[in-house]
């Protein structure tokens, strides 16, 4: 109340005698003036950057860090770099979910046909349905694994294809084929990528991909990184989702699977080389420059 009546009668009285009369020093009115003023544009803006940086880490289910949920703020308008945005976060004390490692299961020790490396770690392709890249991993429930087939299109990163079993047989890769198939209808010529696994390097999996004019390529012995797109993949499954649940049974594991596949990382969840868009926004805004160029 003292500081308003200073403030209303400073006009007519020298500020030095009305913090006097008051018994309020003359600093500590001056410091009081300056708290009631308005934020500035730039408080305000930086205010308005933790807001968007808390909801879309908790949207992310926080598992973004800096650079990317840079590229997402950047989208919505935001100009802040990178650094600032990760000292925001570590102001907020906001991180991602820290990871784990996983183990890769796969039986090369086989006699059956292995393909060629047609990739060599050239993982480019300029539209769909150009190149597929598949593995298996495995999800551990109360009930025992549940393993999992995922083909992945190396031009926009969508899972094109999945299926999941509680045994590691041809048929769990056959199914997973079968639904990109479907989904996708992809033409002759595409190239479809795997490790040597005996699931991939069988007589009925190459005569499925024979039968659609596929061409099999393989990666080389001991080589992960031949298929490192969808290695990359699993890491995210399982660091991002996976390994925070708690599964009962194999069919729960399905259908959590599924959910996160169709609806967080295919619809969702924003990739940096793909220009921060999810799967599905990268196939949209290409066919729309395509159909822009007829």
């Amino acid at each position: 109340m003292k500081m308003l009546v200073i403030q209303g009668c400073r006009g007519e009285y020298p500020i030095e005698v009305l913090c006097s009369v008051f018994g309020i020093s003359k600093a500590g009115f001056y410091e009081w003036k300056k708290s009631q003023r308005s934020p500035s544009t730039k408080q305000k803006n930086r205010e308005k950057l933790r807001h968007a940086i808390e909801a879309i880490h908790l949207g992310s289910k926080k598992n973004l860090g800096s650079p990317r949920l840079t590229g997402v703020t950047q989208g919505l308008g935001f100009p802040e770099s990178p650094r600032t945005v990760a000292r925001v976060m570590k102001q907020m004390k906001i991180r991602s979910r820290t990871k784990q490692k996983f183990r890769k299961t796969t039986d090369s020790d086989h006699k059956l046909p292995v393909a060629p490396n047609h990739l060599m770690q050239d993982f480019r392709a300029y539209g769909p349905n150009q190149i597929w890249m598949s593995d298996l991993t495995y999800v551990k429930t109360q009930q025992g694994w549940l393993y999992v087939c995922a083909i992945i299109d190396l031009y926009s990163r969508k899972i094109v294809g999945w299926a999941a079993s509680s045994r590691m047989t041809v048929d769990l890769v056959l199914l997973a084929y079968m639904r990109a198939c479907n989904a996708r209808r992809p033409g002759r010529g595409l190239i479809f990528h795997s490790d040597r696994g005996c699931q991939y390097a069988s007589h009925a999996f190459r005569k499925a991909l024979k039968k659609r004019g596929h061409i099999q390529s393989m990666s080389r012995r001991a080589n992960c990184w031949d298929s490192a797109t969808i290695e990359s993949f699993w890491h995210t499954l399982k660091v991002e989702h996976v390994y925070w649940e708690n599964y009962r049974t194999r069919e729960q594991a399905m259908l959590s699977i599924r959910a996160w596949i169709e609806y967080d990382y295919n619809t969702d969840r924003p990739h940096s080389s793909l220009g921060n868009l999810s799967p599905r926004e990268f196939e949209r805004k290409g066919v729309a420059m395509r159909i822009k160029k007829v």
